[in-house]
């Protein structure tokens, strides 16, 4: 799966504690749903100022999920 591995390589590069990083993937009513983990330090670098992180690197995967006809979505968990 694209998205997953394109979500996986952005949010270690954007984290202190690239290990940490770790993606769970769950589907829902032909919904794939992409569940982020990672260090409670990096939470903020991923989340971003006002959520705009967050929200490039949710438009990043839906655009990487759409080439293998998926409807993803991207949850931040904390």
């Amino acid at each position: 799966m694209r998205a997953e591995a394109v979500l996986e390589y952005v949010a270690k590069q954007l984290v202190d504690h690239p290990d940490d990083v770790r993606v769970e993937v769950s589907e829902e009513d032909r919904e794939v749903v992409l569940e982020l983990h990672v260090h409670d330090d990096d939470l903020g670098k991923v989340i971003g100022k006002r959520g705009r992180t967050a929200k490039a690197l949710r438009t990043l995967v839906k655009a990487a999920g759409s080439l293998d006809d998926e409807n993803v979505t991207v949850e931040v968990i904390d």
